[in-house]
């Protein structure tokens, strides 16, 4: 059977009607409260990532001293080896000398080239002392 449908009275269509508006008004304000937790979700957010950032830049900023600094120091042992080279090959000639003019037998080492190969210390037995103030640039 069909349904026989009966014309809206005004005061239902009224009603109908201020029920949409109530509920598009609510509507509207949940989505007002909505974005507003999303914009403070935001802005804590970036907050955090600025604290990061600037924890980040120290570290850098920790690090690149820090580089700064043993760059200074390897500097100082580079200068430091190359003059104990030269002070090896002095006393190595000498002791040329002596064997040639003497006759004495020595035994002279051959001087390794400890730029050229870093990582092979010539002469681990003995360490080098150094002072503290040598490493100021």
């Amino acid at each position: 059977m069909a349904a026989v449908q009966r014309p809206a009275s005004s005061s239902d269509s009224d009603e109908r009607k201020r029920k949409r508006m109530l509920s598009n008004r609510e509507s509207a304000r949940r989505s007002r409260i909505r974005k507003q937790k999303q914009l403070e979700d935001l802005v804590n957010e970036v907050s955090a990532l600025q604290k990061d950032n600037s924890q980040l830049s120290e570290k850098i900023n920790v690090a690149t001293q820090r580089y700064a600094e043993m760059e200074c120091a390897n500097n100082v042992l580079r200068a430091q080896a190359m003059e104990l080279t030269e002070r090896l090959r002095s006393l190595n000639s000498v002791l040329h000398i002596v064997e040639e003019v003497g006759g004495y037998a020595v035994d002279i080492p051959e001087i390794p080239d400890p730029l050229m190969k870093p990582w092979q210390i010539p002469c681990p037995v003995q360490p080098i002392m150094a002072l503290a103030d040598m490493f100021e640039c």
